[in-house]
């Protein structure tokens, strides 16, 4: 049976080889241990995919490796534009577009990882969305929710935030960008507003009328003053 043997040479060179792969594997594991948190985020740390319940504030942090992780949650406001159609309270379809600015509650970031995640967007915020547009525009007319806008918008806000600070986030602003109504009722409003000009125009043509008969009725009043003064100086001369 052959036996091989190792040189000195290849033993160096193996040994060198064998040392690299555990300087470099080394070198993973410790790059691993360290991570940074951005600007405007905070860290969730986790320890087996358990929630720790330690907040890491933006900068360098230090995990044991494969034992310990960091989820980054964004803190700063963002914005969620909805489209919500609902029926308002004479029964008009009514489609919505509401621009919504939130944010995380930094003092409740590891509630929210823990009870809902990191998709609370579709979990949470959306859904609350929808649900809040439709109880408030079940509570004004079509026509309202053009003449009262600012009011419907206050009590859409109301809900939203009474809804979702329970979950450790905060309703920053919110506007009503747009209102859709059906084919129907804008026909409707476009008739009503033109009968409305219509009788404004009629209105404004009476008073002129009116205004031109009474300058008339002046000017005669003052000519047949003056004839009367003209007359009376005729008979006293």
């Amino acid at each position: 049976m052959a036996t091989y043997t190792i040189s000195e040479d290849n033993q160096g060179r193996l040994k060198k080889l064998v040392t690299a792969i555990a300087a470099f594997i080394i070198f993973l594991i410790l790059i691993s241990a360290f991570g940074t948190v951005g600007a405007g985020e905070r860290g969730i740390k986790l320890r087996f995919n358990a929630v720790t319940g330690k907040v890491v504030g933006e900068g360098l942090y230090f995990v044991i490796p494969f034992i310990e992780r960091v989820v980054i949650m964004d803190i700063k406001v963002q914005k969620e534009e909805a489209d919500a159609q609902a029926a308002s309270k004479d029964l008009q379809t009514v489609t919505s577009r509401i621009a919504l600015n939130y944010s995380i509650d930094p003092a409740h970031a590891v509630n929210l990882y823990q009870n809902i995640g990191i998709d609370y967007k579709s979990r949470i915020v959306d859904p609350t969305i929808q649900e809040a547009v439709k109880a408030t525009t079940a509570k004004f007319t079509a026509e309202e929710l053009i003449t009262k806008r600012e009011e419907v918008r206050d009590a859409i806000k109301l809900i939203l935030t009474d809804k979702l600070s329970g979950t450790g986030l905060k309703v920053e602003q919110l506007s009503i960008i747009n209102f859709d109504f059906s084919q129907s009722f804008n026909s409707a409003i476009e008739a009503k507003v033109t009968a409305e000009q219509n009788a404004l125009a009629a209105k404004n043509k009476l008073d002129q009328v009116k205004y031109e008969a009474e300058q008339a009725v002046a000017a005669a009043k003052g000519k047949a003053t003056a004839l009367q003064i003209e007359a009376q100086a005729i008979d006293t001369n």
